[in-house]
């Protein structure tokens, strides 16, 4: 069962974003393993864009892995496809970041996120929306997306429970270049999952 502070998140999420928020219960915690990303599809019939959602175990502590998500200037350093993330505080704890992904056959995507995170001493969560970018061309970014990372300590000392879950809208895709919805969705999502572990284990 799901602490209370779980729950009064997922509310909070649900009216803030919309799509993004968690279904009740889309991953089944007590199977999830150290050692493989278990992943479902949430989207809705005729939604422009695509609802996944995730979850793993991390054998790291939650304030760790809770540090390592919002080190959002690391990003390049080991979250897949991204080149770039530059970060401008937007008070009260929120961030900007100007996204810049380097996608297969050098396409390129950029879009700006508002970070919100919320801390306690049992529980990380950090959620996101698509904010405007001045300047960016259509072709350039994506519709939109939201999403939330939520952290909550493993039955054992030293292992977080991950769950993660993004709706991704990338817009209209010219003919032949379909593979780029499943490169922004469903493929890059075990890649970054798999990628925080990593990351979260080698410190």
């Amino acid at each position: 069962m799901q602490a209370p502070i779980f729950r009064a998140g997922c509310l909070l999420i649900a009216a803030v974003y919309g799509n993004a928020a968690l279904a009740a219960e889309p991953i089944d915690v007590s199977k999830l393993s150290d050692s493989a990303v278990t992943m479902v599809e949430l989207s809705k019939p005729g939604s422009p864009g695509k609802t996944f959602a995730a979850g793993t175990i991390i054998n790291a502590p939650m304030q760790d892995v809770c540090a390592l998500l919002q080190n959002y200037g690391a990003y390049p350093s080991f979250m897949p496809n991204t080149e770039s993330a530059k970060v401008a505080p937007a008070g009260a704890g929120h961030a900007l970041v100007d996204i810049t992904l380097k996608l297969p056959m050098g396409k390129i995507k950029k879009y700006r996120l508002r970070m919100d995170p919320q801390v306690s001493a049992d529980s990380c969560m950090l959620a996101w929306k698509l904010v405007p970018w001045p300047g960016l061309k259509p072709d350039e970014t994506i519709v939109d997306t939201t999403g939330q990372w939520q952290l909550t300590p493993g039955t054992s000392s030293g292992k977080t429970v991950v769950r993660y879950q993004v709706y991704t809208d990338p817009g209209p895709i010219p003919f032949g270049l379909g593979w780029i919805v499943d490169s922004l969705s469903k493929d890059s999502i075990p890649q970054t999952l798999d990628a925080v572990r990593k990351r979260a284990v080698q410190h």
